[in-house]
């Protein structure tokens, strides 16, 4: 049931279903068992905390962001709070008594949320004081992406829309066109210095200057096949992922691409379908493929590498890197971490029983996690 509401959740085909009477339980996928392994690893809590109520029920996918000294974080019914990167010790806390439909964005100095309704606010990183307020046109589902001058919102109507970081001010809005069919979701532009770089419904990158919001260049990352709406989503929900002076995309029934930032040519594609980002390490990319299996790529030929599929129908959120290691969540609030180097798992650890779908966060050998209940956990290996 995840992964069908997931697709059928978007725009004109939810207007169409009335209800949840169209799925009986036994309509419903039931995740794969858990595999047995001896367990390498251990792992431990290094603290614990509480971020308000939760994500709720929309599937949110709220995941936690740092600028180093602090990590921040929110739940769906408008609490966002700040606390202590090393020891978890709550800075502090405020309550918009609003909606958020999208996770934390940080930049140098604020911190940035999106509500339900469209509304960008800001806050001041060391404090939580309120900086401003600005209405955009439409939901965003993604966290804000910040540098020093810009916030930058990716919206469910398709636009890019950016924001002074001081005052709040339109800067600029780049419209793409919107498939009449897309998944629930949109990916969290990359925002760097000068230019941004967002992936659409459509199946398409773009590259944007950040000074007019023109584009400087587009590529088809996913060609629509097929003769229905829904054999023809294409969409790229994964932010796109910068390493090595690579750009590496992934899309939903598309391809999964490398592409050169500077020039827009593509090194190497291969067939693949994910919604999630994707993740590098030891020369590889990870992707998190839309059946739960885990494929680890070679970054520079796209060969396969290896596959992990015992997590097939466990709602898989995307990949993370931990020192040798790579890290998943899934719908039952397990994290499953892998080896590296051939996939074999290493350690399981169940950090909430409501689920873990968020993106995660790794700083110096440690984990961040947002679970479902709206429990954050740093977690180290041992």
């Amino acid at each position: 049931m995840n992964k069908l509401f997931r697709v059928l959740a978007a725009g004109a085909l939810v207007a169409s279903v009335s209800g949840c009477s169209l799925w009986s339980s036994n309509d419903e996928v039931e995740p794969n068992e858990l595999v047995d392994f001896k367990s390498e690893r251990s792992v431990d809590v290094v603290w614990s905390a509480r971020v308000g109520s939760g994500l709720g029920k929309k599937y949110h996918q709220f995941a936690p962001a740092s600028d180093g000294v602090r990590i921040y974080a929110n739940d769906a019914e408008g609490t966002v709070a700040a606390f202590d990167l090393a020891t978890g010790k709550k800075v502090w806390e405020v309550e918009l008594e609003t909606a958020l439909g999208a996770g934390t964005g940080v930049g140098p100095a604020s911190v940035v949320v999106v509500t339900e309704s469209g509304l960008v606010i800001a806050l001041d990183s060391s404090s939580g004081q309120e900086l401003w307020r600005r209405q955009v046109s439409s939901e965003a589902v993604a966290p804000a992406q910040l540098n020093r001058d810009l916030v930058v919102v990716q919206l469910v109507n398709g636009k890019v829309t950016a924001l002074d970081t001081t005052s709040g001010e339109h800067r600029w809005t780049y419209d793409s066109q919107v498939p009449s069919l897309s998944l629930r979701g949109t990916a969290a532009p990359i925002v760097a210095a000068d230019v941004t770089f967002a992936g659409f419904a459509s199946g398409k990158l773009a590259a944007l200057t950040n000074s007019n919001g023109n584009m400087l260049w587009e590529q088809r990352i996913a060609e629509p096949q097929g003769r229905s709406e829904l054999e023809r989503m294409v969409d790229i929900d994964g932010r796109p992922l910068l390493a090595n002076q690579m750009l590496y995309v992934s899309s939903y029934q598309g391809r999964l691409v490398a592409i050169n930032p500077f020039d827009a040519q593509i090194q190497w594609a291969r067939d693949s379908s994910s919604y999630r980002t994707p993740a590098a390490g030891f020369g590889n990319v990870y992707v998190v493929e839309a059946n739960d299996h885990v494929q680890a790529y070679d970054a520079s030929s796209s060969a396969s590498v290896w596959s992990q599929p015992a997590l097939e129908n466990r709602t898989v959120s995307a990949p993370a890197v931990l020192g040798n290691n790579l890290v998943v969540g899934d719908v039952e609030g397990y994290l499953h971490f892998m080896s590296q180097v051939d996939g074999h798992f290493v350690a399981r650890y169940r950090a909430d029983s409501k689920g873990v779908v968020g993106d995660m966060l790794a700083i110096n050998d440690v984990l961040y996690v947002l679970g479902n209940d709206g429990r954050l956990l740093a977690l180290r290996l041992n």
